[in-house]
């Protein structure tokens, strides 16, 4: 049974980094076009759209670190740095026409499997969905994890995790731990 607020889609993808872009990609390669993908970031891209830090960069040789229907013989060096892996991510979600299908700045916030009905129950930021099918593609890199460590909630200095880069913090001259 639907409920009358609810869109259905008959794939959802949870994430808009290289997993979910290779799938919706693939899906439009063989001609699905009834699929969402649902990314809580404003821009694609994932772990290489939320880690800004200075020096973000990947530690793998940039021609294995690319679609292989969509090599880049552009790169600029063996091991890109963080940007210029976003601007690739981009030019792929626009490429391959994957951005209709985007719903950008919108948090899958709960999942459920209903039996009865055979699909997928999703809350998101835009209301509720249904799907037959649901590819999670989280980035696990984009999601800080904050150890517990003794004296954190008293440190007084500066802290962020890498993936909530604080741009406006200058760092010359100071003391940092990286932990």
């Amino acid at each position: 049974m639907f409920l009358q607020d609810e869109q259905h889609v008959r794939i959802g993808i949870v994430g808009a980094g290289f997993a979910g872009l290779g799938m919706a990609i693939r899906l439009i390669q063989d001609g699905e076009r009834d699929f969402v993908v649902w990314e809580r970031d404003p821009e694609v891209g994932g772990t290489w759209w939320a880690n800004t830090y200075p020096g973000c960069q990947c530690d793998i040789p940039s021609h294995l670190y690319s679609f292989s229907f969509a090599p880049n013989p552009g790169w600029t060096r063996t091991y890109p740095l963080q940007g210029e892996i976003e601007r690739y991510l981009r030019d792929c979600a626009d490429r391959f026409g994957v951005r209709p299908h985007l719903r950008l700045g919108c948090p899958v916030t709960a999942a459920e499997w209903d039996e009865e009905a055979g699909v997928w129950r999703l809350e998101t930021a835009e209301g509720r969905w249904t799907a037959d099918v649901l590819v999670g593609a989280p980035g696990p890199l984009s999601e800080p994890a904050i150890p517990e460590l003794p004296g954190l909630d008293s440190f007084a200095g500066e802290c962020f995790h890498t993936a909530r880069w604080e741009h406006g913090v200058d760092l010359e001259g100071r003391r940092v731990a990286v932990i």
